[in-house]
């Protein structure tokens, strides 16, 4: 059982940065893959990116290429999202998620399905003003 919760979230302008941290109570924290997602009102929820267990490997989607980096600390037992160049089109309610299984998900390390993450954060609310 892996319990995770997001802090750091926020109002910012575009074109701010913001970083959002995501903590877990597991002792083998090490042992899973971690994801971020965002849901916006009326919207299913989104894949934003993933990073693997040791940290080694992210992908992201393309929304969020080159402007948001995922890293994480196995020993503080953290994951963070640091996101720049916000756009109002990120405002979205943030969650950190994990993944046990480790994959290959068709090939792929890293899966974008929000049905493959067994233990999720309760969300963290990102408002971005234009």
């Amino acid at each position: 059982q892996v319990q995770l919760i997001e802090t750091g979230g926020g109002s910012v302008q575009a074109g701010d940065s913001l970083r959002i941290s995501c903590e877990a109570s597991s002792s083998t924290f090490f042992w899973y893959s971690m994801g971020w997602f965002r849901q916006s009102p009326g919207k299913e929820r989104e894949f934003v990116g993933a990073i693997d267990e040791n940290g080694d490997r992210t992908y992201y989607a393309d929304s969020v290429k080159g402007r948001f980096t995922i890293s994480r600390d196995n020993v503080q037992k953290m994951v963070l999202l640091q996101m720049n160049t916000l756009k109002p089109e990120d405002t979205a309610v943030y969650y950190c998620a994990a993944d046990q299984f480790l994959g290959p998900y068709g090939g792929n390390w890293y899966t974008n399905r929000s049905s493959d993450y067994e233990y999720w954060g309760q969300g963290i609310q990102v408002t971005v003003s234009s």
